[in-house]
């Protein structure tokens, strides 16, 4: 294949970028577009020229051209399901957003896994971009969808610790507003947990009307003045903050218009910029998911789950309690089937922990009803879904034991309420 199967994708309204995993540098690689200075970024817009579609930047040199048609706006139709009049011609939004994404896909002979991140994800847009995914080929569970936030600390956890040791900071800019984040590790009340947990907040923004005469031509007296403003926001970010690291993106950083501000986010600490962090920090969860690795920190957000439900369980030879549902996944994502051979029991244990209160539950489920069979003869489908944020369904359900024993048509449901709005993830500290 040309590139790799494992993809990092980043999309917004006005573009997107890709990263894929290169095996023998076991590192994502940005695609290059040829054009540095634009950051390897592809434009999301369409031309219609005499029955042949171009995206990208061969789009935008196709709209000099009389008689063509130049669709912008896709990512805004996708979303609010609507339709575009090309020609004459009605297109679905959605339809032409998966267009586009395929067109800028096709150096990629076959893609395994593939991760969408985009600035603010909502159930919408998830739902829009796994479609899109599976369109291509990629098998639903192999299609991620996650915002920046997200991909900064996908990005970060592939750092060397002593990048983000304390706190690290990202500040993002454009023509005319800059906004600081930061990543810290979070405190768990869970004593059963021995997992690391992080989170990204968004901790100040500032518009400033400096930046709109330095982006992207550089006018001198603005700049020292915006310099200066961005200099006062650096100090009010890191105001009493340990901070190990610092990375600059988006466009608005291109022009060397924040010398003194450098300074002060350099003292002490190392500095990056470059606009491909998310990209890349979306193909590391392709990748580590592809593999099934676990030994990253875990990434909540108040969309996240911070409570697990276990069951003990034997695996591989080694016995343990082992997770139904795991904190730091969306509620809506975890959906999962899996089968047991039971023992010698006619009670299971299920436990609920939370990471919010460190409250640990029992919750027994009784079997009994199920067939009377030796030592692991009874085979039990286990089934997990959530019909809202806060209500898992466990079912188990017998089936047989090949061709010794058939399926007894049991089947028992058990339901969890989670701790919904009291438990979510803005009261860990």
């Amino acid at each position: 294949m040309t590139h790799g199967s494992i993809i990092g994708y980043d999309i917004n309204a006005k573009m997107c970028q890709i990263s894929y995993y290169n095996e023998k540098t076991q590192e994502p690689e940005t695609v290059d577009t040829g054009i540095e200075k634009e950051n390897n970024q592809i434009p999301l817009v369409m031309n219609y020229y005499k029955e042949t579609w171009t995206y990208g930047r061969q789009a935008r040199r196709m709209s000099t051209v009389r008689d063509s048609i130049c669709v912008e706006g896709i990512w805004e139709c996708a979303l609010g399901n609507r339709k575009i009049e090309v020609d004459g011609q009605e297109y679905e939004g959605v339809q032409l957003l998966a267009d586009f994404v395929k067109y800028t896909l096709n150096g990629f002979e076959e893609i395994e896994s593939i991760t969408f991140t985009v600035p603010e994800k909502n159930e919408d847009i998830r739902v829009l971009l796994k479609g899109i995914g599976q369109k291509l080929g990629v098998a639903k569970e192999n299609i991620y969808v996650q915002d920046y936030k997200e991909s900064f600390c996908h990005y970060m956890f592939n750092q060397p610790k002593e990048l983000w040791q304390y706190e690290a900071a990202l500040f993002y800019c454009d023509e005319d507003v800059i906004r600081a984040y930061m990543l810290r590790e979070l405190k768990n009340s869970s004593q059963k947990s021995r997992e690391s947990f992080v989170t990204v907040d968004k901790v100040a923004d500032a518009r400033m009307e400096e930046l709109e005469a330095v982006y992207p031509v550089l006018h001198v007296e603005k700049a020292k003045a915006a310099d200066e403003h961005f200099k006062r926001f650096i100090q009010s970010v890191f105001n009493k903050k340990m901070i190990s690291s610092v990375f600059l993106t988006g466009d608005g950083f291109e022009n060397n218009w924040y010398p003194n501000s450098l300074r002060v986010l350099c003292n002490g600490r190392r500095a990056f910029m470059g606009n491909n962090l998310y990209s890349k920090g979306a193909c590391y969860t392709a990748q580590r998911r592809k593999e099934e690795q676990s030994d990253a920190p875990v990434y909540l957000d108040e969309t996240k789950l911070t409570e697990q439900i276990s069951m003990r369980m034997r695996v591989n030879g080694e016995e343990g309690w082992y997770p139904l549902v795991s904190w730091g996944n969306h509620w809506y994502e975890s959906d999962r089937q899996f089968e047991v051979l039971l023992g010698d029991t006619e009670d299971i244990e299920i436990h609920v922990d939370s990471l919010v209160t460190g409250r640990h539950l029992v919750e027994p489920v009784s079997l009994k009803g199920m067939p009377d069979r030796k030592n692991y003869a009874l085979r039990l489908k286990i089934s997990t879904f959530f019909s809202d944020e806060k209500t898992c369904h466990i079912i188990f359900e017998d089936m047989g034991f090949g061709e010794f024993f058939a399926p007894s048509g049991f089947r028992l449901e058990k339901i969890i309420e989670l701790g919904g709005s009291n438990g979510q993830f803005n009261s860990l500290s």
